[in-house]
């Protein structure tokens, strides 16, 4: 749901890892595209996959395509590109391989299960921007998802930005939360790592101190 938010409307879609297609029959039965292509690395989930399309009456909105991240797609395809359920490394290695992003008419939506400080850092130095983040909550656990499109201008970014991004802007309540726990465990890194490798914790530290700062200003 907290993905299918940020697709735009009437827009061709790729859902990249789409294992068992449950965000393409969702778009396509609410009306928000009825041309998608959902894509996964393995013919396991596109099995998966097919079967809930094709259970739902969708064969005819939405295709099955077995992809290496973008590898297997053209920018004359797709508009809206979904990238979901994996960690933000893998996402930055699709984006990377798929120099076609990089136009005005692409809008991606990214939801990194871990590291979403690297791949903020990948949007910031490739001219991508950040245009909304907002967070959801699954089996206890607080996931950032971010609207994202290419603009290709040099922004001067606060300090730290890659670890919090938007999300002060978020109204969604667990956007407190989020960042609560994301400080909470900066300081424990950064305690635990003080002696072996002190540049980094205290990086860590002026992190957490950030992120302290921002949630007394929400």
């Amino acid at each position: 749901m907290a993905v299918a938010r940020f697709i735009r409307h009437g827009k061709r879609v790729a859902d990249i890892g789409t294992d068992h297609g449950y965000l393409p029959v969702y778009l396509a039965e609410n009306g928000i595209s009825d041309s998608i292509i959902a894509a996964d690395l393995r013919v396991g989930p596109l099995k998966n996959a097919r079967q809930n399309i094709e259970a739902a009456g969708l064969g005819d909105r939405i295709s099955l395509r077995l992809s290496d991240g973008l590898q297997a797609f053209s920018a004359q395809e797709v508009e809206e590109i979904s990238i979901a359920g994996m960690g933000g490394i893998l996402i930055a290695q699709i984006m990377e391989q798929a120099p076609w992003l990089k136009t005005g008419d692409k809008h991606l939506v990214l939801q990194p299960m871990s590291h979403p400080e690297v791949l903020r850092e990948f949007l910031m130095k490739n001219g991508y921007t950040i245009i909304e983040e907002t967070v959801c909550e699954d089996s206890g656990k607080i996931y950032c998802v971010m609207s994202v499109a290419f603009s290709g201008e040099k922004t001067e970014y606060p300090q730290h930005y890659e670890y919090y991004g938007e999300i002060p802007s978020c109204k969604e309540p667990l956007a407190k939360e989020y960042l609560s726990r994301l400080g909470f465990r900066l300081s424990r890194d950064a305690d635990s790592m003080r002696c072996a490798d002190p540049a980094r914790a205290d990086k860590l530290y002026s992190v957490s101190e950030k992120i302290e700062c921002i949630l007394s200003n929400m």
